[in-house]
């Protein structure tokens, strides 16, 4: 049996540092893994309902969630948030039952991949409308100011959603109440299934900021570590009663819109390119040439898949939501 590397606090710096890297490693390998077996799912019919996969932009979720205090900081993502619901801790087995209609399910089966939420986690939940977590988020910022949780909001939308007028809104009310939230841009290039380019004349969405008063950073989506700290920046600005930030991190999703999307509208050898430069790939570059040796990075792997595949087989054995129940734990 591979040994497990020892745990970072009884290495020296270096072999430390690259143990947190490993930890993010296995991080996004659970996400895409996971990613990768509701594909499959869906298509056999044993995941129903709208599925929106995230594969691709693991690093950001990984690297937010590393800047948060999930004690009492809170997520608010867009439909695209299996990762973050993940990144953030929600049980593995939970997430397949709930994405399955089954009773063991994050919201017992009701949510589906489109509205759940682990709250017990900081994920808040999904929103279908787009742009519409910003100013939910800033709602719960505000609330924390009453509070005495000193907490921090997350709102995270797609490049898409910044077209949005509820964006805009959460963008000046934030600002002008000083709340303590991050709006985090996940820019995939894509609106659907339009280059952003075509939506506006500037594709640099964090200058937006700027027109509110708050600041506003652009980093490499695809770098952990560039999206932690962009993030524990912005988190300790609002943390200090300064105010929001917006975060514009750059990836690219390689998979479609939605399951079944033929992405005709991508250029040709534009998913080959991607490909090479996706974080998974870049992390497991950057371990090798910081010279850990390639049975940590392969057994890190390794268990990472092996719990996907296994809560996978576990959520399919639980049965499924009962009908009967349907109209309970639902809320207007």
């Amino acid at each position: 049996m591979t040994p497990t590397p020892p745990t970072a606090a009884y290495l020296p710096t270096q072999e430390a540092d690259s143990a947190r890297l490993l930890g993010y490693l296995s991080t996004m390998v659970r996400i895409r893994e996971f990613e990768t077996e509701i594909e499959r799912l869906r298509g056999l019919g044993v995941v129903v309902g709208s599925v929106h996969l995230c594969s691709g932009q693991e690093a950001i979720y990984t690297g937010a969630v590393a800047a948060l205090d999930l004690s009492r900081d809170l997520v608010f993502p867009t439909y695209r948030g299996h990762g973050w619901a993940l990144a953030c801790g929600a049980p593995m087995v939970g997430m397949f039952a709930e994405l399955m209609g089954r009773q063991d399910g994050v919201n017992g089966g009701r949510g589906g991949s489109a509205y759940l939420s682990v709250p017990e986690v900081g994920m808040m939940g999904e929103n279908s409308i787009v742009g519409a977590g910003a100013p939910i988020a800033a709602g719960a910022a505000l609330a924390a100011r009453y509070d005495g949780s000193n907490r921090v909001t997350v709102a995270a939308f797609g490049d898409g959603a910044v077209n949005q007028g509820s964006v805009h809104e959460a963008f000046n009310f934030a600002a002008v109440m000083s709340l303590p939230v991050v709006f985090v841009v996940e820019n995939n290039h894509w609106s659907e299934l339009t280059p952003i380019t075509a939506t506006t004349t500037s594709d640099r969405l964090f200058k937006r900021a700027s027109a509110y008063g708050m600041p506003g950073v652009r980093v490499d989506g695809n770098d952990t570590d560039a999206v932690r700290g962009a993030m524990a920046h912005a988190v300790a600005h609002a943390r200090a009663g300064k105010g929001p930030t917006v975060v514009e991190a750059m990836t690219d999703r390689i998979v479609g819109h939605y399951i079944g999307d033929a992405q005709q509208y991508r250029q040709a050898g534009e998913l080959e390119r991607i490909q090479a430069a996706e974080p998974i790939a870049r992390l497991t570059a950057a371990l090798m040439q910081r010279g850990v040796e390639k049975r940590h990075i392969e057994s890190t792997v390794e268990r990472a898949t092996t719990e996907v595949r296994a809560a996978s087989e576990q959520a399919q054995k639980a049965p499924l939501a009962d009908p009967a129940t349907v109209l309970e734990h639902l809320y207007a």
